[in-house]
């Protein structure tokens, strides 16, 4: 089976089948679950999943219910392999599924190994494992999902590593020598994540690989505008440094900014 939160919540049987969970109370518990297996989750963090600082006094008795009904859901669905899914185990429950049997631990491993293979120098095989992990996701993490605060810090954290993956993936092109081909996608992350000064360096450096050294030092005066109008600040020193770099006309890489 496949467990996958990469998007919208789903199961994928054996046969192929797939299961989507409803966005219920049931369902933000078993999304719990699976995103933090094989290690179990304690009763107080599934209580402030669902209910905050301000748990009812029957919270303990009404997470019982919805692991019941989790474990009920799953094994219609599932039968006979879903009965004994969720497990009772301190201080809480988990998830008894091995952990690459869930699309958001590949991820987070494909990730991993690409940073190692960049570090070896090894671009074309970064960028396959890149391009697998990336195309994990169908969208949003946990999308359709009433979410509370310790499945929203979870997000976030995939959101970032997900960005990281991209700039990786973007970094191993230009090792490949594909400048030309990343500008416009750079554009618009750029356009998407206005404050994210490593698309911004990225962008940069293309330009000026790519002989467009006017647009590269338009891209910086841009940052700075940016930077300026919403925290008041000005640009790091390292993208002052590559700034100064391009006026020079030396190598961008240089700075070593985009290339971290």
């Amino acid at each position: 089976m496949r467990f996958n939160v990469l998007g919208p919540l789903e199961i994928i049987t054996d046969d192929g089948r797939s299961i989507d969970v409803s966005p219920s109370k049931t369902g933000q518990v078993l999304a719990l679950l699976i995103a933090r297996c094989p290690d179990a989750v304690a009763v107080d963090t599934l209580i402030r999943e669902l209910w905050g600082e301000k748990p009812p006094r029957s919270a303990v008795t009404t997470l019982q219910t919805y692991i019941y009904h989790g474990r009920r859901m799953l094994a219609r669905e599932l039968s006979p392999l879903g009965q004994d899914l969720v497990s009772t185990r301190a201080p809480g429950y988990a998830m008894r599924i091995a952990a690459q049997d869930v699309d958001v631990n590949v991820f987070e491993r494909l990730v991993h190994r690409a940073r190692e293979l960049l570090v070896d120098d090894e671009p074309e095989a970064a960028l396959r494992e890149l391009r697998t992990a990336l195309d994990l996701w169908r969208g949003p993490a946990f999308a359709g999902l009433a979410v509370g605060e310790v499945l929203a810090a979870h997000i976030a954290h995939l959101d970032e590593v997900r960005l990281q993956a991209t700039h990786l993936r973007i970094t191993a092109e230009r090792r490949l020598g594909r400048h030309l081909e990343l500008v416009a996608e750079l554009r618009a992350l750029v356009a998407a994540h206005p404050l994210n000064e490593s698309f911004h360096a990225q962008l940069i450096e293309v330009l000026y690989e790519s002989g467009r050294r006017a647009e590269a030092l338009q891209a910086y005066q841009n940052l700075r505008g940016i930077l300026a109008r919403e925290l008041g600040v000005e640009p790091t020193v390292q993208m002052q440094r590559l700034q100064l770099t391009v006026l020079q006309g030396e190598d961008s890489r240089l700075a070593g900014l985009a290339s971290r």
